[in-house]
């Protein structure tokens, strides 16, 4: 059985999945008077980058003869995964900020919906979409359909679905608050990219694009090494986003001197 302080958990985390995304770009549209296309322009580099093009790279390595071992060594699949993500997002996001927001304002606001764009359609496709499959099937375990469930699905797969049924019984609320506190994490850290980037376009400031690379390539890379080692998950959060603040911070900064820091206390 799912605990009942799970599923509300897991309920709460959809719902805000949706709607913190949702709501940031409404905020930036109404009260910043910012165009939706830049948001949906992050939106869309996102889905191009992170979910179509980087997966194909993954295919290829890691079903590859190297795949077993970079898979098998945390500090490999560490800096592997860490490298393709911040190559793929940051490239992304370079070449859309650079050629599809010729005509937006310079200013801080740009960017700053953009990030949403990009976060926020991460949050809501990894977190969000993902809670409402986690609350179905832990609904369907609860009504006690779960051998249902697996006597409909292929041999092969069926030990991957008990795995996944067993997964989401051990679930607590503790746990998903946690999951929470990381898309949050996520969401800074996208919207503080997004600035470093906007800035290395728009101000010819062109080593902050590589230095975007670095950050969300030890971000990413931590998150792995310290996932696979023997640090808790609320410690690993907490890491996650004090980096993320100090990602930032390094964009606010750079918002208030270079550009128009209109969206910016």
């Amino acid at each position: 059985m799912v605990s009942t302080s799970a599923l509300v958990m897991m309920a709460i985390d959809a719902i805000l999945g949706f709607a913190v995304p949702v709501a940031l770009a409404w905020w930036m549209v109404k009260k910043y008077n910012v165009n939706i296309r830049t948001i949906l322009i992050g939106a869309g580099v996102f889905i191009v980058f992170a979910l179509v093009l980087e997966p194909i790279l993954h295919q290829i390595v890691l079903k590859g003869p190297h795949g077993s071992a970079i898979m098998g060594n945390a500090w490999y699949y560490a800096l592997y995964g860490g490298l393709a993500a911040g190559v793929f997002e940051e490239t992304g996001r370079f070449l859309g900020m650079k050629f599809l927001l010729k005509k937006e304002p310079t200013d801080a606001k740009t960017p700053v919906a953009y990030g949403i764009g990009h976060g926020g359609t991460e949050m809501l496709i990894i977190f969000g979409i993902s809670m409402i499959s986690n609350l179905v099937m832990s609904s369907l375990i609860n009504n006690g359909q779960a051998d249902t469930i697996l006597a409909t699905v292929p041999a092969e797969a069926s030990a991957q679905v008990q795995t996944q049924f067993e997964q989401l019984q051990a679930l607590t609320a503790g746990t998903l608050f946690l999951g929470l506190w990381e898309r949050i994490s996520a969401l800074i850290l996208q919207v503080g990219l997004s600035v470093m980037v906007w800035t290395a376009v728009r101000k010819n400031r062109l080593w902050l694009f590589p230095m975007a690379i670095l950050l969300h390539f030890v971000v990413d890379a931590c998150a792995v090494v310290m996932a696979k080692s023997a640090v808790s998950t609320l410690s690993i959060e907490v890491i996650i986003f004090c980096m993320s603040l100090a990602v930032g911070a390094i964009a606010w900064m750079l918002a208030r001197k270079l550009l128009a820091a209109e969206v910016l206390p």
